[in-house]
């Protein structure tokens, strides 16, 4: 029997929540920051974009917790987030000041990059309204145990915000293990968030300390070694089909440490162009490893979002009963589907999912 008891829906208002900054992603489409004199817009960020890939291609009801400044930006984001379908029931609005000198929005600036030119982010995110949340603020009791809900998934993004995110982090995560809540955490590690804090140093404290709280982990590579101070060794960074080797000696280090984790898993990317990658998954799951076939040379529009993706088809599978193997598949699936489309977020169907589950070519569907 698996060590991961997921409540049934009946017993819950909600499939998943999540807690994480949601931003306001403006793209240059085939262009560059720095040039561009126009931008698309989209909405997103880690921890949301696996609940609204939940809700938009799995059909699973889903909510987020964040906060944002009440100004026509953040009225922006409502929007967005409003035709994603993510209840914003736990949305906190914050005053706006007029200018931004004690709260804002964010804003994440990301081209998505083509054959020898990578992909480039640039955030704008500093004092923003999520990043000033304190423990105490948001009523965890209503949502896990009142409400309901059967799943709580929050990242390593959300904790590299401020001094007090990590803080709300670890008091939603205590509470949902009283509520008998699956929790999940992406370590998601971002370099420049973590840069003017201490680096990966204190990525690391704040990680290490969540860590025992969490029942699946996810993470890539620099994650894991970055955030959590784990090597990968035996690694040939050429080929996604020969990095799993590395990641389970990896992993049977993270669960040793770590006993409560049920399930650690990770995306396996050879970025051979931008635009051109090897894709695969792997997945532990009480004390077995599952991988999910390599896509090789699979063509990538806009990367961003994908390990989201892949989170959300993985939390999917599990939530759903079905067994490791056909998760973390359908997870590898979603992945490499929402990096077809512009946007953080997924535009694919679950009957294109399961295709793509089960086909390596893009027939027309007619």
């Amino acid at each position: 029997m698996s060590n991961l008891q997921i409540k049934p829906k009946r017993d819950c208002m909600w499939d998943l929540v999540s807690l994480g900054e949601v931003m306001l992603r403006l793209d240059p489409g085939d262009g560059r920051i720095s040039t561009t004199r126009e931008f698309r817009v989209w909405e997103g960020g880690g921890e949301y974009n696996v609940a609204r890939g939940l809700r938009r291609c799995f059909g699973m009801e889903t909510a987020i917790v964040t906060a944002l400044a009440d100004n026509p930006v953040g009225r922006l984001v409502e929007d967005l987030m409003l035709q994603g379908g993510v209840s914003q029931r736990y949305l906190q609005w914050v005053p706006y000041d007029g200018v931004g000198r004690t709260v804002r929005n964010g804003l994440n600036f990301t081209e998505r990059g083509f054959g020898a030119r990578a992909a480039v982010g640039c955030s704008d995110r500093g004092h923003t309204a999520v990043s000033q949340l304190k423990p105490g603020e948001v009523d965890w009791q209503k949502i896990f145990a009142t409400d309901g809900a059967r799943w709580f998934h929050t990242g390593g993004i959300f904790c590299a915000l401020s001094e007090t995110t990590p803080l709300v982090a670890q008091e939603a995560m205590e509470a949902a293990k009283k509520s008998g809540v699956i929790v999940s955490y992406d370590l998601n590690y971002r370099a420049s968030l973590w840069k003017s804090i201490g680096g990966k140093a204190k990525a690391q404290e704040v990680n290490r300390r969540l860590a025992p709280l969490v029942d699946v982990m996810l993470g890539n590579e620099e994650d894991f070694t970055a955030a959590l101070g784990f090597a990968v060794s035996g690694v040939d960074e050429h080929h996604a089909k020969l990095e799993a080797a590395g990641f389970k000696k990896m992993i049977e280090s993270v669960v040793k440490e770590y006993p409560s984790m049920a399930v650690i898993a990770t995306t396996l990317r050879t970025a051979k162009t931008a635009s051109r990658n090897d894709w695969g998954a792997l997945c532990y799951h009480d004390g077995r490893f599952y991988e999910a076939p390599v896509r090789e040379n699979l063509e990538i529009y806009d990367r961003v979002g994908g390990g989201d993706s892949f989170a959300s088809g993985l939390i999917y599978g599990l939530m759903s009963g079905k067994d490791p193997q056909w998760a973390v598949e359908c997870g590898a699936a979603h992945g490499a589907l929402a990096m077809t489309t512009p946007g953080d977020t997924t535009m694919a169907t679950m009957a294109e999912v399961q295709q793509a589950m089960t086909s390596r070519t893009a027939r027309i569907e007619r």
